[in-house]
């Protein structure tokens, strides 16, 4: 397990059509570190944003796709996704506004 500080967890929001639409819901899409468990996760989102109460989070783990370039193949970089779900009386997040 690597030492992750908060600020190394949260690596970029996903930005997409569909986590567009969640964001009415209070739900957040962020590609995270892939070592980053649920609760550090948690954490880094309620120190990172203020005003922020994580309800739950829900992670994914994302495989490499097969790539190829001629006769050499490869494989992209394996990522992980969380979905965060803030709580009711929660703050907007408000790296998303303007978008």
């Amino acid at each position: 397990m690597a030492d992750l500080k908060y600020y190394d967890v949260i690596l970029r929001p996903v930005i997409t059509e569909k986590t567009m639409n969640d964001m009415a819901d209070k739900k957040y899409a962020f590609y995270v570190h892939t070592d980053a468990t649920k609760s550090q996760i948690k954490e880094a989102v309620e120190k990172m944003f203020d005003g922020a109460k994580v309800k739950y989070v829900n992670t994914i783990n994302l495989n490499g796709k097969t790539r190829r370039r001629g006769y050499v193949s490869g494989k992209t970089a394996a990522r992980k996704k969380a979905i965060v779900q803030l709580t009711e009386d929660s703050k907007e997040i408000e790296v998303f506004q303007g978008m």
